[in-house]
């Protein structure tokens, strides 16, 4: 009987075998699905290949230099051989006197951007959707998308032009109403309101594109029947574009408050001075000060690398939170 069990089939060893044969060839079908796939889509992933090496070669192989972060590093001995020092430089950097004039301006600017900027291209596709004249709603898109187009070295140049104390055209206009000449790029009072507000005229157009698109698609029954109920166009807006584009809202705000931390460096940098330096150095601006013009260069690693894990620990939580409440999330 032990003879016939043994060679029956059924015993341990024989089911493992099967249950390994069964995972090979599964695994073989998928691959097999796999390759003819390509091979029928062969020309998308040529064009995917580009996007593909493009964040491979400058995203995750220049991730092998974080190390430096931990390291003392100089250039002679290079990043395998410079000496290994923990997290000192991390310490320095939240022992420095300048951490909390960092953080407290780096997430002013972008909290006061998040509720400034990220509500009016809403408000702006809510609007332009509801606009029946087609020439007129052609002529608002071209306007407020053509800002986007310029660079940020020329919107600069704009803002100090525009804003100058000595015959700039907003200064022109309030001594009109008596008032004395402000210098608003000059004043450290005045640069996230000019920083944000400038934002916005030249992104809101751009950004409400996306929410347009989110429009196209609200089902115009829904419409017809609001109206055969006697509701307004208001309360049309508030009760059946405005849920229908939530996801998309919900969406887009939890990859901007993933950014709180990451305050863009080139717009700060070309509008901050001596004067305004209090309430306009940055993070991004540090590290540019301490790793490239003071070749610091394992210090301003660890405040980058700092400020990455932050923003990655914010999307995660903003992520779960809106999960919870609203059941839309990026995972």
């Amino acid at each position: 009987m032990e003879h016939s069990v043994r060679h029956s089939g059924t015993g341990p060893a024989s089911s493992d075998q099967h249950a390994r044969h069964q995972r090979q060839r599964q695994h073989q079908r998928r691959s097999s699905r796999a390759s003819k796939r390509i091979r029928k889509y062969w020309q998308l992933y040529l064009l995917l290949a580009p996007v593909i090496a493009y964040y491979v070669i400058f995203h995750y192989i220049p991730m092998y230099g974080v190390q430096i972060a931990f390291k003392n590093f100089l250039a002679v001995k290079g990043i395998a051989g410079s000496d290994w020092i923990g997290f000192a430089h991390f310490e320095r950097f939240f022992n420095s006197y300048y951490l909390w004039r960092l953080l407290r301006n780096t997430i002013g600017i972008s909290l006061y951007e998040l509720a400034v900027s990220f509500p009016i291209p809403i408000v702006l596709a809510l609007f332009l959707n509801e606009v029946r004249h087609q020439g007129f709603k052609r002529f608002v898109q071209t306007v407020t998308y053509a800002p986007h187009f310029l660079s940020t070295v020329v919107l600069v140049g704009i803002l100090f032009l525009f804003l100058s104390p000595y015959g700039g055209m907003v200064n022109q206009v309030l001594g009109l109403f008596g008032a004395k000449p402000v210098s608003f790029m000059t004043d450290p009072s005045w640069f996230k309101t000019v920083y944000v507000f400038s934002g916005v005229w030249q992104q809101m157009g751009w950004s409400s594109i996306i929410y347009l698109a989110a429009l196209s698609s609200v089902d115009p029954q829904l419409h017809e029947a609001a109206r055969v109920d006697g509701a307004s166009r208001l309360q049309r807006i508030v009760h059946i574009n405005l849920p229908c584009i939530m996801p998309t809202i919900v969406v887009l705000l939890i990859l901007n408050t993933g950014t709180i931390m990451g305050v863009g460096f080139e717009k700060v940098f070309l509008m901050q001075n001596t004067v305004n330096i209090e309430a306009s150095e940055v993070i991004s601006t540090y590290v540019y000060k301490t790793g490239i013009i003071g070749s610091q260069f394992s210090y301003s690693a660890a405040i980058g690398l700092f400020n990455a894990v932050a923003n990655f620990i914010l999307l995660i939580i903003v992520n779960q939170l809106a999960k919870r409440m609203n059941e839309t999330s990026l995972w």
